[in-house]
């Protein structure tokens, strides 16, 4: 199964209203906030980060930074660095821009999400690929998705 349809299983499955949009390619939050319509804090910006040596899943609200500090002193960690695209797809056949939100059992890693993206309604993410995303509830997000949640934009 394809990284999107495991994310419908699992929004369907869990009865979650959700709207799909099938846009033109874009690699960026901005491009992607445009080809859906929706305002950029809406997105959900997932980085893959090697903190020390782990690979985490981290989700911000789109108009926001993540803060490398924040997460380093989260973990009591000496190092973290955004994963390069070789290694994002050797561990999830995603090429960058195309990561949704989700950690197990979507993608495997451990998911953390930052607290601004709850300051939305919606989260509006791209879907495994660069023209598939994904709207729905940051309520029903918050039920599905399993994660832990701290500050870590600025």
């Amino acid at each position: 199964m394809t990284v999107l349809e495991k994310i419908r299983q699992l929004l369907v499955t869990s009865g979650v209203p959700f709207r799909e949009v099938h846009h033109e390619p874009t690699r960026t939050s901005e491009d992607s906030a445009r080809a859906r319509g929706e305002e950029l804090k809406t997105g959900g910006k997932a980085l893959l980060l090697k903190v020390d040596d782990t690979f985490r899943l981290f989700v911000l609200s789109a108009d926001r930074k993540a803060d490398s500090s924040a997460i380093k002193l989260h973990f009591n960690a000496k190092k973290s660095r955004f994963a390069s695209p070789e290694e994002l797809l050797e561990r999830t056949g995603l090429v960058p821009g195309s990561v949704p939100p989700f950690g197990e059992p979507i993608l495997p890693f451990p998911l953390y999400v930052d607290t601004s993206v709850f300051e939305n309604e919606k989260i509006a993410f791209n879907a495994g690929s660069l023209t598939d995303s994904i709207i729905l509830a940051v309520a029903d997000y918050g039920n599905v998705a399993q994660f832990e949640t701290f500050r870590f934009s600025a």
